[in-house]
This record gives structure tokens, C-alpha cells and sequence, in this order.
């Protein structure tokens, strides 16, 4: 990625966390620390675990588009290869649009998904910033086409594990929770939003979703006049990247299920972070509460995509899935308040690995 880039994406981030930094309250901040004590120090390390979850997906997907490249592609390649100098620059470029020069590590990948995340975190509808970064990130390993491709299929991924991870945690609050009226017409909600969202994701991975997606903001005020110049300008480019999405459901089904699989375990182990806050002021704290406590936490906070780090909404959820589970307010404060410091802190090492990435080739 080319320098400038790098500091645009690096300067934009540390705004927002400035911003961010400056609506803590120090005080409190330091005492919650203080009380939490070794575990809080567990959280923010069992984020360094997690992410290891996410990039495993990524990779998985990355690694399954290499095994498919078509026979036309490497045809191509063949050519233009034979052409050029093997270790040329155009032999390079040529080996990076087709996908045989994916001469990045898992630890590199690694740290450009620590980054991603950071961006999202600090930006308003959260996929504007992390995105576009992975993508120009990794074009010059396996091509723009391919990398966009790949990204928009991790980012779908990401998405449809947590519309399973709601929907099956409605499921374990029938098993696990007293139930009344109220509390059942929200699950059948939850539950019928989940279902029809997946039908929805199952639809775009067997068709793609990038044609779609264009067309359906060529629809929408403000943006529809740069949406129909751009897909009339990359049409093309966008029924390659739909085959390519399209490819990893019909011809990869194992790899479609493994990263969805390492998704949802990511969603799963990531309530031990609010079970290591709660040991702190409730021993008794149960691990399954805290499944659910962060479902409802975590499709509420989603509602306000368009907040930056979700200001105010994970707080709000944690107090509503805290007070639905009979758990006191205070203790819901004190989870919400030590999460977004652990979020804060990942944020920050996020964007400073911006600087660590090594110089496109």
C-alpha cells in the first residue's frame, strides 16, 4: 500500500480515538481497572486469541480462491509468464492477478485483520474504513479482483455467523431462562429477523452480491449517480468478483463451512471476556448467561452501526441483557465500562500496526 495511504487511514483513525479517549471518565476508568485487577489483563489477551479466529477465516478463504483458479486463468498465466523474466516486475504483477504469487504470511494476514477491526471500530458504518484498507492491502499480493472478492467474502462470513449466533442463543434462552409473553413475541422477532437474513446471505453467496449491491445503491439518493458510473465503468470486474464469491459456496462447500464454523466459535469464546468481568464482583457468574448476555448486547449495538465504536449503544445493551438476565445495573456499568476500555486499547494497537506493514512490492 502506498505511503500516503498508510497515514490517511493511520491519521483518521487516531481522530476518532482521540475522540473516543476524551469521553472517559479517567476516574472511574482507573478504579475499574484497579478492581478488575489480573482479569482485566485476561481480557484484553483473549482478544489477541480471538483475532487469530478471524484471520483463520480469512485465510481459509484467501487459500480457496488460490486452489480455484480456472483453467483460463492459469493459461493466462502461463503466457505471460513465459513472456517475461522470471523475476521481473511485470512477471510479479502478472503472478499477483492470477493469484500464484500469494507470498504474504498468516502473521502478516494477522496483523492487517488487528487493523481492519481497529478501522471499523473507529469508523461510522463501521465496513468504510477496515475494508478498504484489506483490499488495497492485499492487491498487490493476488490482484484487486481477487482481493475485493475476498474480502467481501469474509466480511459476509463475519456478518452470517452472527445472525447465527443470535438466532441460536434465542434458542438457548428457551433452554436455560424463565420465559413470559413479552420475552417470547421478542425472540419470535429475533429469531424470524435471523432466519430471513440468512436466506438472504445463502441467496448472494450462490449468486454473488457485488452486481446487486451496486444496483441496489444505483436506487439511492445521494450515491445512485456514482453507482451507476462505476458499474457501468467495472461491470465487468464485478461479475468476476460474483463468480468468485459464487465459487466458494458451490465448489468449496467445506471451506465455506470451516470459516463460518471458525466464526461462530470466535462469537462463542468471546463471552469468556464478560465471564472474566464478572468473576470480579459475581462468583457465581454463569458462562451460558454470558453467551446470552453478549448476544443481545452485540445485536443490539449493532442497531447503531452508524456510531463510531458504538458509543452509547453497548452500554445500553449491556444494561438490557444485564437487567433481562437479573443482573444488577451496577454490574452491567462495570462490564460495558471495561469492554469498550479493552475495545479502546485494541483500537490503538490496530492503528499503530498500520506503520509496521511491510512496503508494497
Amino acid at each position: 500500500m502506498k505511503k500516503k495511504y498508510q497515514n490517511g487511514f493511520l491519521i483518521f483513525g487516531l481522530v476518532v480515538l482521540a475522540l473516543m479517549v476524551s469521553q472517559l471518565d479517567f476516574q472511574e476508568v482507573w478504579a475499574g481497572i484497579r478492581r478488575a485487577g489480573y482479569w482485566f489483563l485476561a481480557v484484553v489477551l483473549l482478544w489477541a486469541v480471538l483475532y487469530v479466529f478471524n484471520t483463520g477465516a480469512w485465510w481459509l478463504i484467501i487459500k480457496s480462491q488460490n486452489a480455484a483458479t480456472t483453467p483460463s486463468n492459469q493459461h493466462q498465466h502461463e503466457e505471460a509468464t513465459s513472456t517475461e523474466a522470471p523475476g521481473s516486475a511485470a512477471a510479479s504483477a502478472t503472478q499477483g492477478k492470477t493469484g500464484k504469487d500469494s507470498s504474504f504470511s498468516f502473521l502478516w494476514l494477522y496483523k492487517i485483520t488487528v487493523s481492519g477491526f481497529a478501522l471499523n471500530y473507529a469508523t461510522p458504518g463501521g465496513l468504510m474504513g477496515g475494508e478498504p484498507y484489506r483490499i488495497m492491502s492485499l492487491s498487490p499480493y493476488i490482484g484487486t479482483e481477487r482481493a475485493t472478492s475476498s474480502v467481501l467474502l469474509y466480511v459476509m462470513t463475519h456478518i452470517f455467523s452472527h445472525f447465527w449466533f443470535w438466532l441460536l442463543s434465542c434458542v438457548l434462552y428457551v433452554a436455560t431462562q424463565p420465559m413470559n409473553v413479552a420475552m417470547a413475541v421478542l425472540l419470535v422477532c429475533i429469531a424470524a429477523f435471523c432466519l430471513t437474513a440468512i436466506w438472504f446471505f445463502l441467496k448472494g453467496y450462490k449468486k454473488g452480491i457485488a452486481v446487486s449491491g451496486m444496483r441496489i445503491l444505483s436506487h439511492i439518493p445521494f450515491v445512485k449517480k456514482w453507482a451507476k458510473r462505476f458499474f457501468d465503468t467495472h461491470a465487468e470486474q464485478l461479475h468476476t468478483i460474483d463468480q468468485q464469491i459464487a465459487a466458494l459456496h458451490g465448489q468449496n462447500p467445506r471451506t465455506f463451512f470451516c470459516a463460518v464454523l471458525l466464526e461462530l466459535t470466535c462469537r462463542v469464546v468471546s463471552a469468556l471476556e464478560i465471564l472474566f468481568i464478572l468473576l470480579v464482583i459475581m462468583p457465581s457468574a454463569n458462562y451460558l448467561q454470558c453467551i446470552l448476555i453478549l448476544a443481545f448486547t452485540s445485536l443490539f449495538a449493532n442497531m447503531l452501526f452508524f456510531i463510531p465504536l458504538q458509543l452509547g449503544g453497548r452500554e445500553g445493551g449491556f444494561l438490557l441483557s444485564a437487567k433481562g438476565l437479573s443482573i444488577g445495573a451496577s454490574e452491567g456499568i462495570f462490564v460495558a465500562l471495561l469492554v469498550r476500555l479493552r475495545e479502546i486499547i485494541w483500537t490503538a494497537i490496530g492503528l499503530l500496526l498500520i506503520k509496521l506493514e511491510k512496503k508494497s512490492q
